[in-house]
């Protein structure tokens, strides 16, 4: 992990974290089903972001609490995306509701809305070939803002 990254990890510190705990939650839940494979996925996207199992059901438990945070830094806020992304389709099914608000986010992430359906397809497909949040954002860096 090079300076940049430890200097973006301080600077969106732990309130960040907790915001993208909180979106990951929602968009698990909003199918109206919390499924394993689900849980499974938020679990290790906390355990990246320095999380706890107690403050990630603390955070479930307590939505209200955490307010919504868009980090400053245009990887990060990818990142988080990308992690949405991935819970949305992490169970095989999309739900219309699951749709809605990854479109959703998408807009208060900063992408255009005439694209984000495009965006949201192309996550998809590299998380389907294996591809990390790193990689995804490699090859997509020309065409996000």
């Amino acid at each position: 992990m090079g300076i940049q990254e430890l200097l973006s990890l301080f600077h969106n510190g732990k309130a960040s974290a907790k915001s993208h705990m909180k979106n990951l939650i929602e968009m698990a839940a909003i199918d109206g089903h919390f499924d394993d494979v689900e849980y499974d996925l938020l679990k290790q996207i906390a355990k990246q972001n320095g999380v706890s199992e107690s403050k990630l059901r603390h955070i479930r438990e307590n939505p209200n609490e955490v307010k919504f945070e868009l980090p400053a830094d245009k990887k990060e806020r990818f990142r988080q995306f990308y992690d949405l992304v991935h819970m949305m389709s992490v169970d095989n099914e999309i739900h219309p509701n699951e749709m809605s608000l990854c479109d959703l986010f998408a807009i208060k992430f900063g992408y255009p809305k005439s694209s984000s359906k495009e965006l949201i397809q192309a996550i998809r497909s590299n998380i389907q070939n294996g591809q990390s949040a790193d990689e995804t954002f490699k090859r997509m860096d020309m065409y996000i803002l």
